[in-house]
């Protein structure tokens, strides 16, 4: 426990609001924009305005990031007040090491998950990784809001981390944001082919994948996105590995009939085997 208040919120337990929290999937951007701010690139201005938004029209107790850059065997949260910003990439210039980025934890959440779903293991092994703090710096800049991280089971089945997301729904009621975090289209090998011959131009293929993954989510036709290996012929090159993937996963499984659809960056597919799509789900 960070302090004397928290011990408080803690024993008193999270309290029900009136009005129920959105749902975020978001991309947390391409790594080699970190240094570039929001007048530079518009995916950073795009989550800076809606923070604003977020902040002007919720009152935000904490916020649950589901990062793709923290994959465990077995599922786990942080339940520390103090969080460690992680620069888990390497060999990049200085400059990506320079940004820094404060906020607490919400140990309160982090149990309360705990008491939801019992199986999930509390932990202060981790912090905010860049699946995270680099999304949150501009959506978060002041770094005011409580957060902290939720782990994706690497080896659990998709339909395991729907199924997840559907356990926390009461949350949602209780001014918890949670944030699915990675990007639905990440073929890390081919995007780097590309790169390392100093092209960043698509390959061609995103564009038809990217359009059927909006279809499907304005569809709400779950089933296709959990089965997204199989259910589309570009489903394992856009994502050969689980990790980016599935933290829209539990962004659905947190969905209600009375939610909007609303993507707030929704720009063409820009740079070779990656996505930025990212949405909101907010009550009508």
């Amino acid at each position: 426990m960070g302090n004397l208040k928290e011990l408080q919120n803690f024993a008193e337990g999270l309290k029900k609001q009136d009005v129920m929290m959105p749902v975020l999937f978001t991309s947390h951007g391409n790594p080699m924009d970190i240094p570039l701010d929001r007048e530079e690139r518009p995916f950073w201005k795009a989550l800076y305005e809606l923070g604003l938004s977020l902040q002007k029209q919720y009152e935000l107790k904490g916020v649950v990031v589901v990062s793709a850059h923290w994959c465990t065997r077995g599922t786990f949260v942080n339940s520390s007040y103090e969080q460690t910003q992680i620069y888990d990439y390497y060999g990049f210039p200085e400059e990506y090491y320079e940004p820094k980025y404060q906020a607490h934890g919400a140990p309160e959440i982090a149990h309360e998950i705990k008491k939801i779903v019992p199986e999930v293991q509390e932990t202060s092994e981790w912090g905010l990784d860049h699946g995270a703090w680099p999304m949150l710096m501009h959506l978060f800049p002041e770094g005011n809001v409580p957060v902290f991280q939720l782990s994706i089971d690497y080896y659990a089945s998709p339909e395991y981390h729907f199924a997840l997301g559907r356990q926390l729904q009461s949350l949602r009621e209780k001014g918890v944001l949670i944030i699915g975090s990675g990007s639905l289209i990440h073929n890390l090998r081919l995007a780097m082919q590309k790169m390392r011959a100093h092209d960043n131009t698509p390959y061609g293929w995103e564009a038809e994948y990217d359009a059927w993954l909006k279809e499907q989510i304005n569809l709400r036709n779950v089933d296709a996105l959990i089965n997204y290996e199989s259910s589309h012929k570009l489903g394992k090159l856009a994502a050969p590995t689980p990790d980016h993937f599935v933290p829209v996963l539990y962004t659905l499984g947190l969905m209600n009939n009375r939610d909007a659809i609303q993507y707030f960056y929704d720009e063409s597919v820009s740079v070779p085997a990656f996505s930025e799509r990212s949405f909101i789900l907010k009550p009508e």
